[in-house]
């Protein structure tokens, strides 16, 4: 497993971009809530921790996690952001919706990566019971919004690194 190998949720900020200026966009799954919430708070805390300031943190509510790519290009489109966070959480029930919803979210995030000039960063969980949510939501395997604030945030400056033409883009 993965998540046993490595835990982005532990950072070292000193090692990180200055985020200071940065605006993220977070859009985060209603459903599940238990879960979302928390890796929305593993997200926010970060994002603070590594100097991004609160007004520069724009939250929003979607019902579920197929709706997470409308509101991350909506979000796009009219807000202003260096990047996107999508969180949300899909546990594995006894038909096919598991697969499809994990699927078509995931396509939906990369095409969006694609069409826009704003990194979007896919935090969905995709696990088989609630207990592995918790797990990464906030439990014993770390945070998994942490890990895609991190992301996010290195990616920000990837992007400006290229735009700036630097030839090594490194952290």
């Amino acid at each position: 497993m993965a998540t046993a190998n490595k835990n982005l949720s532990e950072y070292d900020k000193t090692k990180l971009p200055d985020a200071s200026e940065y605006r993220f966009g977070v859009v985060v799954s209603e459903w599940n809530d238990k879960i979302t919430n928390g890796l929305f708070t593993g997200a926010q805390t970060a994002l603070l921790d590594c100097g991004v300031k609160p007004e520069n943190i724009i939250k929003w509510d979607v019902p579920g996690s197929f709706e997470l790519i409308y509101g991350a290009k909506k979000m796009i489109e009219t807000q202003n952001v260096d990047c996107i966070i999508t969180i949300g959480c899909v546990i594995k029930g006894e038909t096919m919706h598991f697969e499809f919803v994990c699927d078509g979210v995931t396509q939906g995030v990369k095409d969006l990566n694609i069409e826009y000039d704003v990194p979007v960063i896919f935090c969905l969980l995709t696990d088989n019971n609630e207990q592995q949510s918790i797990d990464r939501s906030g439990g014993k395997h770390g945070n998994k919004g942490t890990e895609a604030a991190i992301a996010g945030i290195k990616m920000v400056a990837l992007k400006k690194n290229a735009e700036n033409k630097n030839k090594t883009i490194g952290f």
